[in-house]
């Protein structure tokens, strides 16, 4: 009798373990990330034109910021060149379009909370199939408390609205997002 009991919980185990086996082997789940605009092979080079600042306030410090970081991110993420030739496979150019401030909330009488707004024109030549020329605006916002000027803000702020800034650039150029 207790034979016949491990021989049972023997057969149910091996049947509970093909089971699970078959179901394990079936029920896989594949998936990967792929850049949905891939480099072609025949663009070798980029050029980064001056990043200008069209805008009617004007932060010194953002036109030159955005210029070298978006160069840098193209560089260190892609196998592209950097020339300064006219006749660069991947020609990019635009200009900070806004830079403005708002409220965005009050208590009782006084502002609690401010928001800076930067708005980028991208001009993307795609010097080899013009068929992919780009322009796009890219608009971010940026959040700070009332309490600080600023230049206060802009000093805390600046490298999250670089990165963001050129990210956004980035993928609408090189990811099509």
């Amino acid at each position: 009798m207790i034979n016949s009991k491990i021989k049972m919980r023997t057969l149910r185990t091996y049947i509970l373990s093909i089971i699970l086996l078959s179901f394990f082997n079936y029920a896989t789940c594949k998936y990967s990330f792929k850049d949905t605009s891939p480099i072609p092979t025949e663009v070798k080079t980029f050029r980064v034109n001056y990043l200008e600042n069209k805008a009617q306030y004007i932060n010194t410090q953002l036109s030159p910021q955005l210029t070298e970081s978006l160069k840098q991110k193209i560089i260190n993420t892609t196998r592209l060149r950097q020339t300064n030739a006219d006749d660069a496979h991947y020609d990019i150019s635009g200009y900070v379009s806004q830079y403005y401030t708002s409220t965005i909330s009050i208590a009782g009488a006084n502002a609690n909370g401010n928001r800076l707004t930067v708005g980028f024109h991208l001009i993307f030549k795609n010097n080899l199939d013009d068929k992919k020329n780009l322009e796009a605006d890219i608009l971010r916002t940026f959040d700070f408390d009332a309490n600080i000027s600023l230049s206060q803000a802009e000093a805390t702020l600046n490298n999250e609205i670089i990165k963001n800034i050129v990210d956004e650039i980035f993928n609408k150029i090189f990811s099509n997002w």
